[in-house]
């Protein structure tokens, strides 16, 4: 094993890294079989907050890899437990853009959720809601987006599950989440608090899960301005693979860099 990765934790990022959409990244099942061989610690940390942890452990089935609920954190994850320390759950309305890997851990630890506005009855009313969360909704439609720009309006607080601008499929570069966020504050004025990677908390929450401290582990993604960056803040080495959306190019056009940079997860088994 390369000396530089000896006694080291990874935490990995999932889309441009793992797969593009729900086609697997070439030597996936090689990489976590290395991994798991050499008897290295892990946590898989994605911005995308679409699938629950469950919904994570059967994609990767799919693709012939075994991982446990305890080994994912998603950005809804992380924005959840954040939420539950700040309000008391049963107290506080949320209406949310976002699909059930933001719904269902809401749900669970007691939140109240408000339904969007139907903006065709003339009798509807907006409930009042405490906060506007919002993770990747590809169901998204301009009721939940008015809905949500009017909840900020008066007064809800704005939080993001993660910013990031786009989604890599199998068919391209998508809209993420940070496309719904910048419509919202256009719309609004009002800048969300976001709680995904660039901001160090989920990378905070991977190594509690870890039980291990930043100069202890490493953080593997594709994307300068969230990956890397969320690494950069947490105080974390990182590595940054060329198989999603940041290039070697990108780098230049930055004050910050990671660690090393390979091509893709074959290259990191090669030095594992």
């Amino acid at each position: 094993m390369n000396t530089f990765f000896k006694n080291q934790a990874f935490i990995i990022d999932m889309d441009g890294v793992l797969w593009h959409g729900d086609n697997p990244q070439a030597g996936l099942i090689d990489f976590f079989k290395t991994l798991r061989n050499s008897g290295l610690s892990f946590v898989l940390a994605t911005n995308n907050a679409s699938l629950t942890p469950e919904q994570y452990v059967k994609k990767l089935a799919t693709m012939g890899v075994k991982i446990e609920i305890n080994e994912i954190i998603t950005s809804a994850i992380a924005t959840v437990q954040f939420l539950a320390k700040q309000y008391t759950p049963h107290q506080t309305k949320v209406f949310v853009i976002g699909e059930q890997g933001l719904t269902a851990p809401l749900k669970e630890l007691g939140f109240n959720l408000c339904n969007t506005l139907s903006f065709s009855d003339p009798n509807a009313r907006l409930e009042k809601a405490d906060l506007v969360i919002c993770g990747l909704d590809r169901q998204l439609n301009w009721e939940k987006l008015a809905t949500a720009a009017l909840h900020i309006q008066q007064g809800a607080v704005f939080i993001g599950a993660n910013g990031d601008s786009s989604l890599p499929t199998e068919r391209g570069n998508c809209p993420g989440n940070g496309a719904t966020l910048a419509a919202l504050e256009a719309t609004t004025g009002v800048k969300p608090q976001v709680i995904g990677k660039p901001e160090p908390i989920m990378y905070q929450q991977a190594m509690a899960l870890l039980k291990l401290q930043p100069e202890q582990t490493i953080a593997i993604g594709d994307r300068l301005d969230t990956d890397i960056l969320g690494a950069e803040h947490a105080g974390m080495r990182s590595i940054m693979v060329l198989s999603g959306i940041s290039s070697r190019e990108d780098i230049k056009t930055v004050d910050y860099s990671p660690t090393w940079v390979m091509s893709d997860i074959t290259e990191i088994t090669a030095k594992l």
